[in-house]
């Protein structure tokens, strides 16, 4: 289950935008923090699309450190150590194939900008790293609910089911969720993006 930090996002304002009339290319959802610098707006919920997220900067850690709630908290002291501002969403990652029963294996803070601080392992915290993330291409499903393995593999399996009907592409990372919402969220309102990197499958020799 994602961390319940009823100690964390307090310390963020939160500001929730409810759209009226929202365009189809966006869910309506509560936003209460800014997205890094170039990201694309969250996907429709329950619809398969492709995305292309630009290079950018995050701070990471895994389960080493403990479970959700450490990994949440070293998180935090990073940021607030180095003066850093949240942003949304927090990513988790899950590996393995097919995906492991259990919780993600690690968590992520995502920087504004990408030329934000430097990358390399936190001096204060050996267990959070600061790392480049390379341009990449996912295929993406927005979703509504709790932040738990259950919501993680209802899209992961429709991510599969839309993969298998995709010859053109192949999977080329292991899955992660991206959250996009605190715990003042009620589940029933919380969005989600489940996705997978991917990239072009090569083609059969006798293709041209």
């Amino acid at each position: 289950m994602i961390p319940r930090f009823v100690f964390s996002l307090c310390l963020i304002p939160v500001a929730a935008v409810m759209a009226d009339e929202p365009a189809p290319s966006k869910p309506m959802m509560v936003s209460e923090a800014n997205l890094p610098e170039g990201f694309p707006s969250p996907g429709p919920v329950g619809q398969v699309i492709v995305k292309t997220y630009p290079a950018h900067r995050l701070a990471r850690t895994t389960t080493a450190a403990g479970g959700d709630n450490r990994m949440f908290m070293r998180l935090f002291g990073h940021i607030k150590r180095n003066d850093i501002a949240m942003t949304a969403p927090v990513t988790m990652d899950w590996s393995g194939e097919p995906v492991e029963q259990g919780g993600p294996e690690s968590m992520a803070f995502l920087y504004a900008e990408a030329d934000l601080g430097e990358a390399g392992p936190d001096p204060a915290d050996e267990t959070v790293t600061v790392e480049d993330v390379p341009e990449a291409t996912v295929v993406s499903i927005g979703l509504r609910g709790s932040y738990g393995e259950k919501t993680f593999r209802k899209g992961a399996e429709k991510l599969a089911a839309w993969l298998a009907e995709h010859p053109e592409w192949e999977p080329a990372g292991p899955p992660r969720m991206l959250a996009y919402n605190s715990p003042f969220v009620p589940g029933l309102l919380k969005y989600s993006e489940i996705q997978r990197p991917i990239r072009p499958a090569p083609k059969p020799a006798d293709q041209p």
